[in-house]
């Protein structure tokens, strides 16, 4: 008589820790007939880090994205997956082979399966009970448990995006790519989104880079910034540094409203309508003082530069002042706390705070 075997069953395979990916971009150029659609892009995102890829419609940041998952095949220049070419040098490795997850605008989910099944379906090819252990703790990860049964159809948008991060996010990828994904939220709901969307990144230990045209959504979610212009790289570095130090005029009108008034230079200081200041590092010449509207200091008449205020709006927390000043042909906007503006018609004075005023050369655009 034969033995039976009662050796104990193989446990399922359990998911893989996720192992954050490095991603790397050099000399990476595409072209889809017109012009170059990103040209000579070089820039890294270590892992674990979030990146966000910033920059109007049509400079490139959606194309690097589709570059990065495999979609495209860039003309030249080398991407990096892992300190390992995926693209570029002869190589090229498939989307499906990249252990890289898509995350879209519109959130791709499927309207015809369950919340369940939407997750499930990217964990094909593991063990049934394994796929829905894991996709069930996706959805309580994103605070959907209760809604497992429902169809996309029956959800709201942040539900959505929701569930698409638990899809994107439930294989496990070392590199997580999110193109525009909380553009199709309202504000208030935004807001939310993106704190949670943030704690499931930072959770999951996924490298992420996010495409946005938000510049206060690429602050509040990234380590570092890629600003982007025209398929260039306009400038790097993390968000307090883009913001405080910006490369470029360009750069300096993306991430705040600024008022711009004619200056010269001379042996590093800039002289204007409102004062003197600091010009590190520019040349002497024609250039534009770039001033923040909270760098607007508004005192009595005969305090600095002679103005007068000709509206004030009340914006919440803060209030618009606008300022005619002698000297300017255009007029000037400064920020103040609520009920600190000075009313309609009244003569004022004009100064500077050295901290929020930025000088370009004339041609620094």
């Amino acid at each position: 008589m034969t033995a039976l075997d009662v050796s104990p069953p193989e446990p399922a395979p359990q998911p893989a820790s996720v192992r954050p990916m490095a991603l790397a971009f050099e000399g990476v150029s595409h072209s889809y007939g017109r012009g170059w659609a990103v040209e000579d892009v070089t820039f890294s995102v270590t892992p674990g880090s979030v990146v966000a890829l910033l920059g109007e419609s049509g400079c490139g940041k959606s194309t690097l994205l589709r570059i990065a998952a495999g979609v495209e095949r860039p003309v030249r220049g080398v991407v990096s997956l892992g300190g390992r070419a995926v693209s570029g040098d002869g190589a090229f490795l498939p989307p499906e082979k990249r252990g890289v997850g898509l995350m879209f605008q519109d959130y791709a989910l499927f309207p015809h399966m369950s919340l369940l099944a939407n997750v499930t379906f990217g964990l094909r090819g593991r063990p049934r009970a394994d796929a829905l252990s894991t996709a069930r703790a996706r959805l309580a990860q994103v605070g959907l448990s209760t809604h497992e049964r429902k169809h996309p159809g029956e959800l709201s948008g942040g539900e959505q995006q929701r569930a698409a991060l638990a899809r994107a996010v439930a294989p496990q990828p070392g590199l997580l790519l999110m193109d525009e994904p909380f553009s199709g939220l309202d504000r208030r709901l935004r807001d939310s989104v993106r704190d949670d969307t943030l704690a499931v990144l930072r959770e999951s230990g996924a490298t992420a880079v996010i495409v946005t045209h938000d510049p206060e959504e690429a602050m509040r979610m990234a380590d570092r910034i890629v600003l982007m212009r025209r398929g260039r790289v306009a400038q790097q570095g993390a968000p307090e540094e883009l913001y405080r130090a910006p490369a470029s005029l360009f750069a300096a009108r993306f991430f705040s409203e600024i008022n711009e008034i004619p200056c010269v230079v001379k042996n590093g200081r800039a002289t204007s309508a409102l004062g003197d200041v600091a010009a590190p590092g520019v040349e002497d010449g024609p250039a534009i003082l770039a001033i923040r509207p909270h760098g607007l200091r508004i005192g009595p008449r005969g305090q600095g530069a002679a103005g007068r205020i000709v509206e004030r709006r009340f914006l919440g927390e803060t209030e618009q002042a606008t300022i005619v000043v002698d000297g300017l042909d255009a007029p000037l906007r400064a920020r103040r706390p609520a009920g600190e503006a000075p009313v309609p018609g009244a003569d004022v004075g004009v100064t500077l705070c050295g901290a929020e005023t930025l000088v370009f050369a004339a041609d620094g655009a």
